[in-house]
């Protein structure tokens, strides 16, 4: 049985329908995590877990959980993931191992090397199981402007008069097209987890099989790597950073905000969570703004053209 779309369990619920964990000690702590879900830290007989609770009307956003959840198994089957140790259907619910590690920020992301680390875990997803759904943030955008049409949201000015360079993109990338790969898409800071050896990736609502230049790039972008860094996480992952790869990825940096920005300005009009998604938006269009009108833009159409 599935429950009314738009109908989240409390914990308490979800822990009293796990089989394993009946009459065992549980005690459960919310974290302070994401911009979506309710999330928890879950101790069944002291061995820690964690509890993702999706948030109201994702699927407004394209998340589509069954996918999630396909990928977030196959990330883990690719090492980079903790194991999924349950899941419950009904409600789109599923548990994590605990992994003993950090949740990173930019500020911790600005130590020596971090761009290497990245590429290195990214190299290792890239490399493990297809994921389930491709992923077009051409496609999405197309879908996320339409939603706010129909619902009226309010955008960032002087985003609606730069839509025409969003094809002269588009073309610029698919002329030189490179193999897919399966990608997260959505690598804010706090989805990587630094377990002092090693950086580990969580949170797969957006992920699917795309252009690694736009993984590398949506990193990026979030992380506000200068281009130095840009260089370091392209050659490391690339082996090398010609023009051609460094324009591509820069275009790619454009479409992530492009994307994300309508994402955002969605959210501001249905999430209850306690965050400035409009000035979340207005950020992200400003970079991408400032891009698209900057001197390099026609250059970088040329160069990612080979």
């Amino acid at each position: 049985m599935r429950y009314p779309a738009g109908v989240s369990p409390t914990i308490e619920e979800v822990i009293a329908a796990i089989p394993d964990w009946t009459g065992r000690a549980v005690t459960a702590t919310a974290v302070a995590a994401g911009l979506t879900n309710s999330n928890f830290r879950v101790e069944v007989d002291g061995i820690p877990y964690f509890v993702r609770i999706p948030g109201a009307a994702t699927e407004l956003l394209a998340v589509d959980r069954a996918n999630e959840l396909h990928n977030t198994r196959a990330a883990a089957a690719a090492g980079v993931s903790p194991r999924v140790a349950h899941s419950l259907p009904q409600w789109d619910v599923f548990v994590l191992d605990w992994l003993p590690a950090r949740t990173m920020s930019n500020e911790a992301f600005a130590e020596p090397e971090a761009p290497t680390r990245i590429a290195a875990t990214l190299r290792q997803l890239h490399a493990g199981p297809r994921f389930r759904d491709d992923f077009d943030m051409f496609r999405l955008s197309e879908r996320y402007l339409a939603l706010v049409d129909a619902r009226s949201v309010r955008i960032p000015a002087g985003y609606r008069e730069h839509l025409d360079r969003i094809p002269r993109i588009e073309a610029a990338l698919v002329a030189v097209p490179i193999p897919s790969v399966p990608c997260h898409n959505d690598l804010l800071a706090e989805n990587y987890l630094d377990d002092g050896d090693r950086l580990w990736i969580v949170d797969f609502e957006y992920s699917g099989n795309g252009d690694p230049t736009f993984e590398l790039a949506n990193t990026a972008q979030e992380l506000g790597f200068d281009e130095v860094r840009l260089v370091e996480l392209c050659t490391a992952y690339f082996g090398v950073a010609t023009p051609a790869l460094l324009a591509r990825t820069h275009l790619q940096m454009i479409m992530s905000d492009v994307g994300w920005t309508l994402w955002a300005a969605i959210q501001a009009r249905i999430s209850a969570i306690e965050f400035d998604f409009a000035a979340w938006a207005e950020e992200r269009w400003a970079r991408a703004a400032a891009m698209l009108d900057g001197p390099e833009f026609d250059l970088w159409l040329r160069a990612a053209r080979g």
